[in-house]
């Protein structure tokens, strides 16, 4: 099957554990903050939890984006890299759930996982590895599905490795030759930070599409003004979007700018609004629907996420998202 989205990202297997604040205490975590942590760091934690009531979820940037969009109706395809450990075979069996096509490889390393410690408020503490993400290279890609695919959908995550540096480069040069539009979400302020220059000519060299919230796009330009981002984004790359928080986006089109408000009350949980802001882009645009209609569907459902705890949509809910796309414009 065809592939309209293939998206290469690092999946991690979330491992979600109610904890007392006690515990969390003991552990001597600041609660909800997000720790990048070591292999011994996780065997630990893995040990402390072992007696516990666990539930896990498919994570990560990229893969949420895949995943609402295969459940939306927009057939998706996730490239990665996962372990031939425990964790493994549970993420890719998810994602074959969600109906994205699996393109996820394997190596020895172990799976990549976000132990989350959910205390009785609700808060959440994010302990990540990246694990077997980080040897994901070149001949991991699915190269055939970045051809076919209408558009090639990556993340500034990927720009952790030189694996993973190559691998991308790899998918932007066949994009190019064969047609298929790239979308680019920059996903994270620190990965910007670090990588600024690098970014900034992908852009301009590459993307047909790029995602920046407000202070990725400050970091890019050195402007604390969103509308002057997405400016100044406009004349780098032909459709770009900035994200203003609750003040909505700016969408640019060949230097056309639309202003999309922001959809939904106020947030419960704001874990994953950017990944399904760009699934839901994607889907109007795939869909045939102008840049502003995807604009409109995109801060719908980033609304929608925001509204409930997690990045991902229960198969009732999304059920219902996907009507109301399908009867609306």
């Amino acid at each position: 099957m065809q592939a309209s989205v293939y998206g290469v990202g690092n999946p991690l297997i979330d491992i979600i554990v109610p904890i007392s604040d006690e515990d969390l205490s003991w552990l001597g975590i600041h609660k909800g903050t997000m720790h990048l942590i070591t292999a011994n760091k996780r065997a630990e934690l893995i040990e402390f939890i072992s007696n516990k009531e666990v539930s896990y979820s498919s994570g990560g940037s990229c893969p949420n984006t895949i995943i609402t969009l295969s459940a939306l109706g927009i057939t998706g395809a996730l490239g990665g890299m996962v372990g031939t450990d425990t964790y493994g075979p549970i993420y890719k069996k998810a994602i074959v759930e969600s109906g994205a096509l699996d393109e996820i490889r394997e190596t020895s390393s172990k799976t990549g996982s976000s132990i989350i410690l959910v205390t009785p408020d609700s808060e959440r503490t994010m302990n990540t590895f990246l694990g077997a993400n980080r040897d994901f290279g070149p001949e991991d890609l699915a190269a055939d599905r970045v051809k076919e695919a209408e558009f090639f959908h990556f993340t500034g995550y990927m720009w952790d490795t030189d694996s993973q540096k190559k691998a991308i480069l790899k998918a932007l040069d066949i994009s190019k030759a064969n047609g298929t539009r790239i979308s680019f979400d920059i996903a994270d302020p620190f990965a910007v930070s670090r990588n600024r220059e690098t970014f900034l000519k992908i852009i301009q060299d590459y993307a047909d599409i790029v995602f920046a919230n407000n202070e990725e796009a400050r970091i890019l330009f050195n402007n604390y003004d969103a509308f002057e981002c997405a400016k100044s984004m406009g004349k780098i790359c032909p459709l770009s979007i900035v994200k203003n928080g609750k003040h909505g986006s700016f969408v640019n089109d060949h230097g056309n700018i639309e202003s999309i408000p922001v959809q939904g009350g106020e947030p419960t949980d704001t874990t994953g609004a950017g990944d399904n802001y760009a699934a839901g882009f994607l889907y109007g645009l795939c869909a045939g629907r102008s840049s502003t209609d995807a604009g409109h569907c995109a801060s719908y459902l980033a609304g929608e996420i925001i509204d409930q705890v997690g990045a991902q949509f229960s198969r009732d809910k999304i059920n219902e998202i996907r009507a109301h796309l399908e009867s609306t414009t």
